[in-house]
């Protein structure tokens, strides 16, 4: 059973996830390659971040949801076809990347333990 703190706080990295992952398809878009480079690094340090804070891997899972919903509602866009994405290699690079990087902090994040 969770405690309702951690179900906040499991609530809350979703909604900073969503927040990463706008400011992501953003940023990566105006200052290409540097903004790519900066996207992903705020993508990683949420993911990492999550699990420091909360100690539990399914912070990555909650953060990468909230960053994965913004990234689509972005691509697919208004039925007037206005999208975030244009199509370029740095919107697949930014979409991919950050995938990996959410499995990659699953997968070597060492959750810290509580001192006794």
């Amino acid at each position: 059973m969770r405690t309702a703190g951690q179900v906040a706080a499991y609530l809350g990295l979703a909604v900073l996830g969503f927040v990463v992952g706008t400011a992501g398809v953003l940023i990566q878009a105006a200052w290409l390659p540097a903004g790519l480079f900066l996207a992903l690094l705020a993508t990683a340090a949420m993911f990492y971040g999550g699990v420091r804070a909360t100690g539990s891997q399914l912070a990555i899972a909650a953060s990468a949801v909230g960053w994965l919903v913004s990234i689509v509602l972005l691509a697919v866009g208004r039925p007037e076809g206005d999208g975030a994405f244009a199509g370029d290699l740095g919107e697949g690079v930014f979409l991919l990347g950050g995938m990996a990087l959410a499995v990659i902090c699953a997968t070597t994040a060492k959750v810290p333990r509580p001192t006794p």
